[in-house]
């Protein structure tokens, strides 16, 4: 079996529960570094048992643990986190992810075309079958020949690109070049070639290319170093990789697995209630789902009523969570409507509430967490589906429940 981090047996959220760190710009200042961790981190990560024939997963997912060479890429563990959780950019088949490794040409366009989405069509039985009119097509790996296809036909290469030189190390002009045409942005660079860039060693960057670097600075994929350097000629670790390739997927149109909306429960019995104009769906969190909130990894207990969130599943559960925009603090509610049904521990305390209102002739359902020392007043009798009810709170969390 291929030791090669594009290939399918790997696990398909092979680093989605690693990570403690904050968001760091792709490529960003300071963050260019080889920082080769060691220590034993214990991590969880998801993997497959099962595929089906269009490679995707069809098996159970298990746990791996132990997991330790990461230690020294904390800054890029969000970003790892992301993009395996949609089978973009994954780990290796020995359990590591190697991110100080220098990532070679053939693995950055196979992320490119995963990031894309056209994973299914890279792997078909067609595209691998490609008759390739490159140079060095004996050079490419026979599991590799559709991901160069696709891309091909995606326009990813130039039309005075005679080889694809697969085992060459990618520098940070090649791999920006890379996703900015991943994007589609090819016309906007070519717009850009007078673009005067203010870095020191601008002069280093070809004529030809000064409009990718250009479109991929403004739409925020790539940075300069602290001493205003680029060093587009520096080889890219799969650390800074992943960060880049994260920064372009933020960009691209949300994959059917992507849902976004705002948190109007409590997480509770590992499910987050999701409102998305205005109806409520209630998400099953994998236990070992990774959640970002406000730029660290939390708990699923830390989400907040009103938080904004993106959610990616993955085999009908959420594997990861992250929280677009914080929920506001301290703010009060009081609100009338009909009674849907509520949900008690086992001491049969009500921990959930749910009613429907008619907000602009639309009926819309709302459910709230019930604090423990919840004031329950009015007429208790009436206290059924159906009936109106009036809540009062905190933060979405009902501290009254008077009964009409």
């Amino acid at each position: 079996m291929k030791k090669n981090l594009m290939k399918k047996a790997v696990a398909t959220g092979l680093v989605l529960t690693m990570v403690m760190g904050g968001a760091s710009a792709a490529f960003a200042k300071g963050n260019d570094r080889d920082d080769h961790g060691k220590g034993n981190n214990s991590y969880n990560s998801f993997y497959n048992n099962g595929k089906n024939n269009k490679g995707n997963i069809s098996g159970n997912i298990q746990i791996r643990i132990n997991f330790d060479d990461l230690k020294g890429a904390q800054w890029a563990m969000r970003y790892i986190a992301s993009l395996a959780s949609k089978q973009v950019f994954e780990g290796y088949e020995d359990g590591t992810f190697k991110p100080d490794k220098s990532v070679s040409r053939i693995e950055a366009i196979t992320a490119a075309v995963r990031l894309m989405g056209l994973r299914d069509q890279a792997e078909s039985a067609t595209e691998m079958a490609t008759k390739l009119n490159f140079k060095d097509a004996d050079k490419i790996p026979a599991w590799a020949v559709g991901y160069v296809a696709v891309a091909l036909e995606n326009d990813l290469f130039t039309e005075s690109d005679d080889s694809v030189q697969p085992n060459k190390e990618a520098d940070r002009l090649w791999a920006t070049t890379l996703l900015v045409k991943a994007l589609k942005l090819e016309s906007e660079a070519k717009a850009k070639m007078n673009t005067a860039l203010t870095f020191k060693d601008a002069k280093q960057i070809p004529a030809g290319s000064v409009g990718y670097v250009a479109v991929a600075i403004e739409k925020g994929l790539v940075d300069g170093f602290e001493d205003n350097t680029f060093r587009p000629n520096q080889n890219v670790t799969r650390a800074q990789l992943a960060a880049l390739l994260d920064r372009t997927g933020g960009q691209m149109p949300d994959e059917e697995n992507n849902v976004a909306g705002t948190v109007n429960a409590a997480v509770y019995n590992n499910v987050l209630p999701v409102t998305k104009a205005g109806v409520t769906t209630n998400y099953v969190l994998h236990p070992d789902a990774f959640i970002l909130r406000n730029g660290v990894k939390v708990a699923a207990s830390d989400i907040q009523v009103g938080d904004e969130v993106k959610v990616r599943s993955f085999n009908n559960q959420v594997v990861f969570v992250e929280v677009t925009k914080l929920a506001q603090v301290n703010q009060s509610f009081d609100v009338v409507g009909t009674l849907n049904g509520t949900t008690v521990d086992a001491n049969g305390k009500i921990t959930t509430i749910s009613i429907t209102q008619n907000i602009n002739n639309v009926n819309q359902t709302t459910v709230y967490n019930v604090a423990a020392n919840v004031a329950l007043t009015g007429n208790l009798g009436s206290f059924t589906q159906g009936h109106v009810v009036e809540l009062k709170g905190q933060n979405q969390v009902v501290t009254s429940i008077d009964v009409k």
